[in-house]
């Protein structure tokens, strides 16, 4: 509709894109697997950081049937192994950047074509700039590709430890696409600063391909800097800013907050992990709203919407579902229970995954016969219809008898004056079953005592949520995306 409209920035090459430039790439990347002997179905392995070539190689395995499958750049190299093995992408793209941690790999590709991405410079194996610039840019014959056939495959963490391949269809991405533009009020004048990692469901589907939908202009990052993101926002006049908690806490730490020209930003939405109402009031100082949205690989990712004249009134809360996405609070039994109450929150709708690749058992775990999928996550409705995340199940512990959510705990700790990040996990205890330990960053030159801490926390909440364990650290572990890692805190405690 707008071929001519700028599609994409790359900010780190300093370039800027139409929609017709993103085209015609596309077709040539496609044209490139297609002469590599890849064919509807096959998997094309992409091992990057957030870069421009990254979107060639998504939008051209969607043009041809191909299943685009991008690897965690932060998993160990047994851990790539394993789902390269699993997968067995006919060709790999690589990130030049990376080629020290991706040539241990290479004993593993066996004879598979690799491709490096950008302009050949020193690596022996092909370049796609290269290779493009041999092929036609015209329309490319494509294959019957329906609603149900798979486009991607993200990894996600599982029960076992080892990541799973959580396999996308066009249809998710479309519905994911078509819930976000309708339930966001999304705009073809839009702008977004692209803050999530591309091998996540967050860089391409929050709002990479809702934007690409309807023609509105994104912005890629590369890694995740708040200087930098501060520089985007004001130069490129950003109206929409997505990210987790922590980038949101790592920008208004900035001593350029205060300075930037935010005029053009219509809202701000933090996903990956309930955020701190102290973070979001330091983006209400000035004025802009900052809420919260909800989704997961395997449905969506996006699933709510919370109206912003209520942001304020129910800061805690995702709002109300998205306008394709049915949702149900359910028992250990799965049966629904009432408003107020707390249970696993499952959803259901076009825009759910189609299991995980090759894990029929794990799939079973997850998808009930009749479609509803388990997310994990316990949420409570109240009697206006505000859904509102409680926590992971699995985060919840039990101490003496009582349930204990750490996002209540986090919550408290995060509107200290001194503290930076906290994160609050359940650790066994003779007594009680389990108690809350809470390891805690603080802010550049402050110092706090335990004894402190227990004493700020009085009359805040019942005795028995009160961590018992304090550990202060210089930093917390977070994953690619941003998010505090408590799976590696409950084994270091």
């Amino acid at each position: 509709m707008t071929p001519e409209r700028e599609a994409i920035v790359d900010n780190i090459q300093n370039k800027r894109y139409s929609f017709e430039d993103m085209d015609r790439r596309a077709n040539q990347v496609a044209r490139v697997l297609l002469d590599s002997g890849v064919q509807k179905g096959h998997r094309v392995g992409i091992y990057s950081k957030n870069r421009f070539d990254f979107l060639e190689i998504l939008f051209a395995c969607g043009k041809i049937g191909a299943i685009a499958t991008p690897f965690n750049i932060r998993l160990t190299t047994p851990e790539i192994q394993y789902l390269l093995k699993k997968t067995n992408p006919s060709v790999v793209f690589y990130d030049p950047d990376l080629r020290t941690q991706f040539g241990e790999l290479r004993p593993f590709l066996e004879k598979k074509q690799l491709v490096v991405l950008g302009d050949k410079t020193y690596d022996a194996d092909s370049d796609i700039s290269s290779l493009m610039t041999k092929k036609s840019s015209n329309a490319v014959e494509r294959p019957s590709i329906t609603m149900d056939d798979p486009w991607l495959i993200v990894f996600t963490g599982g029960t076992t430890g080892l990541p799973k391949g959580a396999v996308l269809s066009h249809g998710l991405v479309f519905w994911n696409s078509v819930n976000t533009i309708v339930s966001w009020g999304l705009r073809p004048d839009d702008i977004q600063p692209l803050l999530f990692p591309l091998f996540h469901t967050g860089g391409i589907n929050v709002l990479l391909i809702p934007f690409y939908h309807l023609g509105a202009l994104s912005v890629i990052m590369g890694d995740f800097d708040s200087e930098e993101t501060l520089r985007v926002i004001e130069r490129e006049k950003c109206t929409v800013v997505i990210g987790v908690p922590t980038m949101f806490n790592m920008i208004s730490q900035s001593p350029n907050f205060m300075k930037t020209n935010f005029d053009h930003v219509r809202v701000f939405i933090s996903g990956g992990a309930p955020c701190p109402v102290a973070i979001m009031e330091k983006y209400w100082a000035l004025d802009k709203i900052l809420k919260m949205g909800y989704g997961l690989t395997e449905v969506g990712p996006n699933n709510f919407h919370l109206p912003d004249d209520t942001v304020k009134k129910r800061p805690t809360s995702v709002g109300f579902p998205a306008f394709h996405c049915d949702t149900m609070i359910a028992d250990d039994d799965n049966n629904a229970v009432g408003n107020g109450e707390v249970g696993e929150l499952l959803l259901k709708g076009p825009h759910a995954f189609s299991g995980y690749w090759e894990e029929p058992a794990e799939t079973a775990k997850v998808v009930e016969p009749d479609g509803w999928v388990h997310t994990g996550d316990l949420v409570m409705k109240d009697k206006d219809g505000f859904y509102y995340i409680v926590g992971r199940k699995k985060d919840m512990f039990i101490s003496g008898g009582e349930n204990v959510f750490p996002t209540e705990i986090e919550e408290i700790l995060y509107k200290h004056p001194k503290i930076s990040e906290s994160a609050v996990v359940g650790v066994p205890d003779e007594k009680w079953g389990e108690v809350g330990k809470a390891f805690i960053v603080l802010r550049t030159g402050e110092s706090l005592t335990e004894d402190e801490v227990r004493i700020y926390f009085d009359g805040k909440l019942a005795r028995y949520k009160i961590p018992k364990y304090y550990e202060f650290r210089e930093d917390l572990p977070k994953s690619a995306a941003g998010k505090i890692l408590k799976r590696e805190l409950e084994e270091q405690s």
